[in-house]
This record gives structure tokens, C-alpha cells and sequence, in this order.
């Protein structure tokens, strides 16, 4: 990567990063670590979304874009450079007293599409599935459609919510609803659910068996700036993979390196 200088309007040193909400407790967390460890450097943390984060990275507001989700074809040709830096898993969530432990793809992909409305189609309760999807911005939604619905469309009653928080609260609180978050999200307030029989966990993404996850990334374009350089570097050192992507319940990019895949 080219070395350059981009300082702020006070003089310090300013890193830009913008983008998935997935990825914020990597970038802010790593982020602080980084200008702890460098006096005079800021590194400026924002989350809008995958699709803004590429936007934003693309027309120079900022340093890094992160992205949950790959590039789409058209964003393709604008010649970002790709940093691989975690592993996730995304998890399909339901509320903790819903008894359907397990679902199969098919049976997902039927669920958002609104073909299977009811949890006694899939070995529930006689009770009404709440939908609870994310907006078009979203690299999580962009990577389950990808991933899960194929050529099937989401269904429009679905609720829509911007952010992986409001998803999971949503769920938590409404016990005929169903959802889908990045692993490292999932807490006690809901319930991951097996799909086609494998629970969602690292071992599970490092030996490739369960069938939704992704890699996450930090975009950058043309020249970049020393500092940005230098951030990237750290988040894919050890210190932040083995504790910051970790106990933010990602996986290290090296992780499957690691067992000589």
C-alpha cells in the first residue's frame, strides 16, 4: 500500500472509517487501541451500512468502507482494494421460549418469503411468524439473500429495521417472531437456531459446515494514506484477532489458515 499524510482540521491524524454496523465493535475497539498506542492519531468510526460504507470509501469521504457483504458487480469496476479481516456466521434468531430448535435452509428461505407463515408448519406452535428483516442498505441482508433466498423474494410485510440491535430487540420481546444477525450479536435475550442441522459456531464456519456465514471486509481506494495503512496492519495483527475479533464473536482471518486449510 502507497503512503501518504491526511491530517485533520485540529493537525491530528485522522483514519476515516464508515460502513457496516457488523463491524463496528472491530473498528471502534481496535480503532481506540490504535490511537492509545499512537499519540496525535484519531480514528473516526461510523456505522451506516455496507452499501453507504462502499459509497463512502468509493467517492473519498472516507479512508476504509467495512463491508459485511461482498462487492456487488457494478461496485466491482470502481477498484477497491479488498482486506479480509474476520470470519462470521449469520444467525437466525427467535425468541427464547420458541421451541423450533432447528430449520432447514428450504424451510428459511420459505419463511422469508412468506410462504410459511405459521410456526406449526415447521414443528411449532400454532402461532403467526413475525418477520423481522433488514433495510436494503444492510450487508447482512445483501449476504442472507445472497446466501439463503436465492432467487426467492423477501416478503414485504416483513418489519424493517436499519440496525443489528433493533433486530435482536425486536425478536427478544415478540415470541412469534423470527430474524437474522452476525453470530458475534447473538446474546441470551434470543436463541440461535441450527440450520440444516449444524449450530452456528466457529468450529462450525472454520470447517465450512454451516451454511450461512461470510468474511468481513475493510475497503480502501487508490492511495492509501500512511496512517489507514498502518490501522489495517494492526486490526489484522494478532493482538487485535485473537482478542478484539474474538470477543467481539468473530472469527480471525487466519483462523482456517491456521488448520492448513
Amino acid at each position: 500500500m502507497a503512503l501518504t499524510g491526511c491530517s485533520g482540521a485540529d493537525g491530528r491524524e485522522e483514519v476515516i472509517v464508515s460502513g457496516s454496523t457488523t463491524l463496528l465493535p472491530i473498528a471502534e475497539v481496535s480503532g481506540e487501541m490504535f490511537a492509545e498506542e499512537h499519540e496525535g492519531v484519531s480514528v473516526l468510526v461510523s456505522g451506516m451500512g455496507s452499501s453507504a460504507g462502499i459509497e463512502s470509501v468509493s467517492s473519498g469521504s472516507s479512508d476504509i468502507g467495512t463491508s459485511s457483504r461482498e462487492l456487488k458487480e457494478a461496485e466491482e469496476a470502481i477498484g477497491l482494494a479488498d482486506n479480509p479481516v474476520a470470519y462470521d456466521a449469520i444467525a437466525v434468531i427467535v425468541h427464547p421460549d420458541n421451541p423450533v430448535r432447528e430449520l432447514s435452509t428450504i424451510d428459511v428461505r420459505a419463511i422469508f418469503s412468506g410462504v410459511i407463515t405459521n410456526w406449526s408448519q415447521v414443528g411449532g406452535p400454532d402461532l403467526d411468524i413475525g418477520l423481522v428483516n433488514r433495510d436494503e442498505a444492510s450487508g447482512t441482508r445483501e449476504a442472507f439473500s445472497k446466501i439463503v433466498m436465492g432467487d426467492a423474494q423477501f416478503d414485504r410485510g416483513a418489519v424493517v429495521l436499519p440496525g443489528t440491535g433493533q433486530v435482536r430487540a425486536v425478536v427478544s420481546e415478540v415470541p412469534g417472531a423470527i430474524g437474522y444477525i452476525s453470530l458475534g450479536f447473538v446474546t441470551d435475550e434470543v436463541r440461535a437456531v441450527a440450520i440444516d442441522g449444524v449450530e452456528p459456531s466457529e468450529e462450525a464456519v472454520v470447517a465450512g459446515t454451516y451454511p450461512v456465514q461470510r468474511v468481513l471486509h475493510f475497503f480502501t481506494k487508490g492511495e492509501v494514506a500512511e496512517w489507514t495503512a498502518e490501522y489495517i496492519r494492526f486490526v489484522l495483527s494478532p493482538t487485535v484477532q485473537e482478542t478484539v475479533v474474538r470477543d467481539a464473536g468473530f472469527i480471525p482471518i487466519t483462523a482456517k489458515e491456521a488448520l492448513g486449510d
